[in-house]
């Protein structure tokens, strides 16, 4: 299969990673995307998939101007 779509280097484990990057990247909780591949714990899912993307680091900075300027009334 992996050969029909050009990917012959590709493993399955590839799609679990993939999988998991892009439900947090999305916004999934943790404990779903923890629970879905069967990891023990969501420290373990976060240490290994919680890569933090520019598009993240942008929205987050975004939450918190919008948060602060609520608080702040702005």
């Amino acid at each position: 299969m992996v050969k029909r779509v050009g990917r012959p280097d590709a493993r399955f484990h590839d799609l679990r990673h993939s999988y998991a990057v892009a439900a947090i990247s999305s916004g999934d909780d943790i404990k779903t995307v923890q629970g879905n591949p069967g990891h023990a714990t969501a420290a373990f899912t976060l240490d290994v998939y919680g890569h933090v993307t520019n598009k993240m680091k942008r929205e987050s900075a975004s939450r918190m101007e919008k948060f602060i300027q609520g608080v702040s009334g702005v």
